[in-house]
């Protein structure tokens, strides 16, 4: 016995049958139009979760964010429909070095290929199914292109992205157990680190300075020396911090090459503009309070973090007897970044010390945004 057909059910099939069923080669071209849309928009979501939460860096968040909902909006029904994964046999190919990544670097610069090929396959496919989504494909492919320059950019690019995350600056000072200190300081969060020694014999700073730069580098953290640019340049540091009556900053970066990250410290704003004007990437702020690590020298006080929250273009650390009683009020005189001596490296538990101070930091910095 037939069953009655309903209107809707009559009107669905003549919908139906006025769709063009695609033919086999066009049906081909949709499975590949699917898949590297799926492969663009996973590659994509790769990167922007680094972005995000690794650098932080809202306006790369967005802006890759924007293009993976743009591949969304073009990945349509129709080219789901022609998915056909058993039948596929690109599921079953993988090469080693899929199996594993050497290290982020790795992971970021396979995601941008990733990217990159399958926008290129869009753009060739997309040319026999909508010559506007093919043009869109092309315009994406060479926005990756620039973003792979900003994320993957030479080492001095990497440095000054891993400069600008660190909100602690810690800076040594000496002591017998200054490799196990710092590696704790590591372990609780600590992302850049200076070496500060100036009565130790050469010798000896310079397998101290060795040491640390391996350790800073295990822990992904910059490593720049204080004051010694020699000591710097022997053991691959990322850079230097240089006092006021230290070389410039022309000579040192001349002396250590483009990449190497230079600081000066500065105490007012005469100082300030000049390291600033010499081409300093960043300077120290201070000292905020007065020191026994700058015995004699006056404290600069909060009104120079005011001032530097002005006019400082360049990332800048408040300086200068800063620890866990008076950092609130460092913050909120506007400081986003701070170097600490003592508050760590003479703490009974340096993980400890700079998990707090780092935690106290994000707590009052949300507090007054």
């Amino acid at each position: 016995m037939q069953v009655p057909r309903s209107h809707s059910s009559i009107a669905d099939s003549a919908v139906a049958a006025a769709t063009p069923v695609p033919t086999v080669s066009e049906r081909a071209v949709y499975r590949i139009l699917d898949a590297n849309l799926d492969r663009a928009r996973e590659g994509l979501r790769i990167l922007e979760e680094w972005c995000r939460f690794g650098l932080n860096d809202a306006a790369h968040t967005e802006q890759i964010k924007h293009l993976r909902q743009t591949l969304a909006q073009w990945h349509t029904d129709d080219l789901r429909q022609a998915r056909d994964t058993p039948g596929d046999p690109g599921t079953a190919l993988t090469h080693a070095q899929e199996a594993e990544r050497e290290d982020l670097r790795a992971v970021l610069q396979a995601n941008l290929c990733r990217v990159q090929e399958a926008l290129r396959v869009l753009e060739e496919y997309g040319k026999l199914y909508r010559p506007d989504f093919a043009a869109a494909c092309k315009a994406m492919r060479y926005q990756v292109y620039t973003l792979e320059s900003d994320l993957m950019g030479g080492q001095r690019t990497q440095r000054l992205q891993r400069l600008r995350q660190a909100s602690v600056y810690l800076v040594t000072s000496p002591q017998d157990t200054l490799i196990a200190t710092v590696e704790a300081a590591l372990k609780g969060g600590i992302t850049l680190v200076q070496y500060r020694d100036k009565n130790t014999e050469d010798e000896v700073r310079l397998q101290r300075a060795q040491q640390l730069r391996d350790l800073c580098h295990r822990y992904q953290a910059l490593f720049l020396v204080n004051d010694r640019v020699d000591l710097a340049l022997a053991v691959g540091a990322d850079g230097v911090h240089l006092g006021q009556t230290d070389l410039p900053v022309a000579v040192a970066r001349r002396l250590l090459g483009p990449q190497a990250i230079i600081g000066r410290s500065t105490t007012n704003p005469e100082e300030m503009n000049r390291a600033l004007s010499e081409g300093a990437d960043y300077i120290g702020v201070g000292p905020v309070y007065s020191t026994p690590t700058k015995p004699g020298k006056a404290a600069a006080g909060l009104d120079y973090v005011r001032y530097a929250v002005a006019h400082a273009p360049v990332p800048w650390f408040a300086i200068g007897g800063i620890d866990a009683n008076n950092l609130r009020e460092v913050l909120q005189a506007g400081a986003r970044r701070v170097a600490i001596v003592r508050a760590v490296m003479e703490a009974e538990n340096p993980t400890a010390s700079a998990q707090a101070i780092l935690a106290q930091m994000r707590t009052t910095q949300g507090s007054t945004v």
